[in-house]
């Protein structure tokens, strides 16, 4: 899927009040047969703080299915130390097949890794790579660590973030989230969110509109 953020921005000019829409793009991939679009958090960061702070009528988002319809979208869940956010659309009558999930703890390093997403706008862009290495850390949008990262060399660029890492199968084992470049383009550093923490995030946020954190100890 491809993802347009709005935004209104109010500027004062010479007194005069000045509205520009800002617009940002990513990437996500359907999870349900529900309509719920997954994709990355801080894609959609600045549209569900206007959601939150009830400025949603400045703001909003659509999304571009692979048969090229425009659907408009809400926010309806986040798990920001995730870097994960579920949209939802109107399901009726859209052409919509959810994802196939894999197994990122089974992955090996080497093996054969696929990008889809919607780089600098480019749209249903494929690139190819490997999984270059497990178990990397990164911090996310809200400064928390995750772990379990990805590192893939498939080129990944500005617009896929959100967008699915799959395996030679067609199954999601990671969402493209970050790179690590000098120039902000492919240097060919990726990093994925491990399908496993997608499978443990999306439910909660889905049903409850946040992910809550796993606590430790003990209740009666």
């Amino acid at each position: 899927a491809y993802i347009t953020t709005k935004q209104e921005v109010v500027r004062r000019v010479y007194r005069r009040q000045v509205r520009d829409i800002v617009e940002g793009t990513g990437s996500g991939f359907v999870w349900d047969t529900d309509g719920h679009i997954v994709t990355n958090y801080h894609v959609v960061r600045s549209v569900w703080v206007d959601q939150s702070q009830r400025k949603g009528s400045h703001s909003g988002v659509d999304v571009v299915l692979a048969d090229g319809s425009t659907h408009p979208a809400r926010i309806i869940g986040v798990s920001a130390d995730d870097d994960l956010a579920v949209l939802e659309i109107d399901a009726t009558g859209a052409p919509i097949r959810p994802i196939t999930l894999g197994r990122s703890h089974e992955l090996r390093v080497g093996q054969s890794v696929f990008a889809i997403g919607n780089p600098f706008g480019l749209d249903q862009t494929l690139t190819t790579g490997v999984v270059s290495a497990v178990g990397r850390t990164i911090t996310s949008d809200s400064g928390q660590e995750i772990t379990d990262f990805i590192q893939t060399d498939a080129a990944i660029n500005p617009g896929n973030s959100g967008g699915p890492l799959l395996d030679s199968k067609g199954r999601l084992i990671g969402i493209n989230t970050a790179i690590k470049s000098p120039t902000r383009a492919s240097a060919g550093i990726g990093f994925a969110v491990p399908v496993d923490t997608v499978a443990d995030g999306v439910p909660q946020p889905i049903k409850y509109g946040i992910r809550f954190p796993p606590t430790n100890g003990v209740q009666a």
